[in-house]
């Protein structure tokens, strides 16, 4: 596998994509700039009962109010900023959060189960192997699939999560290769650039969430009321619009970022057969993550924790065949059987 190719490509699509979003703000100031103007002629004409209607044709508007623009740019960043910071403090307690919101359940520093103590042991090394502290390690006891997840601000508040079923089903050689995934999110910032998208796309929300408080607002009389309800109606149509295209970016960043990490991981663990293995397995027994809250980290995980996506272009993850295709090109299109789990390597045995 030509990781250092892979890593290169995905971090040129990255930089694209994170272009996208800055141009998706810009387009939504755009378009409340543009119905702003548009409400205010409306208003105009309307407060002058002897204006014929033909003057108010589109020809008369006048393309450019600075001011007008300035309060539209503040208006709209403030809120997408005030959104922001407010899901910034929700995740503030780092990756523990995000843990136990899936129902995590926080690994012993010295667990006496077998299973438990290898998951250790492995995290441990990647941590002494990356000189990055030692995250904090949580198992999805309910979840029979094979899956895991990154999350946290930084390396200092850092928490790393697995199924039970990724646990007990994984050699040690493909858990390498799933915590490797993990660790090279981790080294490469997706934890940190993941949590600012999804501050932005709150912010984003929070449009549509004040055009619906000005759609129903009830005062000023029907003539004062009526801009304002044209302008919550815009506001709900183009907040709507951008969390779409918002949604649609973070989508494609985040399979960019998956094909960053596998290639990261094989660099890291330069055992690509490991990590190829774990996906094979996953073919067959699946990744599902059943918490409520999956839905809100499911570009966190190692593969897609939720249902097939109606539209592709909205799957947080590459096709399984693709990830496996892009480290071990000679692939038959097979999926491995699943062993009853596996013994204890000797590595792992107590003393």
């Amino acid at each position: 596998m030509d990781f250092f190719g892979q890593q290169d490509r995905a971090r040129t699509k990255t930089t694209a994509l994170v272009l996208y979003f800055v141009l998706a703000i810009v387009f939504i100031i755009g378009s409340v700039y543009a119905a702003s103007l548009l409400i205010l002629h409306f208003t105009q004409v309307q407060t002058d009962p002897g204006t014929p209607v033909a003057l108010a044709s589109w020809g008369s508007i006048a393309p450019w109010d600075l001011q007008l623009f300035g309060w539209v740019v503040a208006g709209t960043l403030g809120v997408v900023t005030v959104g922001a910071a407010y899901k910034f403090l929700r995740l503030s307690r780092g990756g523990s959060e995000v843990a136990e919101e899936l129902g995590g359940r926080l690994l012993a520093a010295e667990p006496t189960d077998a299973d438990e103590r290898r998951l250790r042991n492995v995290v441990e090394e990647m941590a002494l192997a990356a000189n990055v502290p030692v995250p904090k390690v949580y198992v999805l006891d309910n979840d029979a699939g094979i899956n895991a997840f990154a999350a946290g601000h930084s390396a200092k508040d850092a928490a790393i999560g697995i199924t039970r079923g990724g646990m007990t089903l994984l050699t040690r050689d493909e858990l390498q290769g799933v915590i490797g995934h993990e660790f090279s999110h981790l080294l490469n910032g997706d934890m940190r650039l993941n949590i600012r998208i999804m501050g932005v796309l709150f912010g984003i929300v929070c449009l549509t969430v004040i055009g619906r408080v000005l759609l129903y607002s009830r005062g000023g009389g029907n003539r004062g009321r009526a801009p304002m309800m044209l302008l919550g109606v815009a506001l709900l149509a183009i907040g709507a619009l951008g969390v779409l295209f918002g949604r649609l970016i973070q989508a494609a960043l985040s399979r960019q970022r998956e094909m960053l990490a596998d290639a990261s991981a094989v660099q890291f663990t330069r055992n690509p057969a490991g990590l190829a293995g774990a996906l094979r397995k996953i073919g067959s027994v699946g990744a599902r993550i059943d918490s409520p809250h999956a839905g809100e980290a499911s570009h966190m995980f190692f593969e897609n924790g939720l249902g097939k996506p109606v539209f592709g272009w909205l799957a947080t993850h590459p096709p399984l065949a693709e990830r496996i295709r892009a480290i071990d090109p000679s692939w038959d299109g097979r999926f491995d059987a699943i062993d009853p789990p596996h013994a204890v390597d000797a590595a792992d045995a107590p003393a």
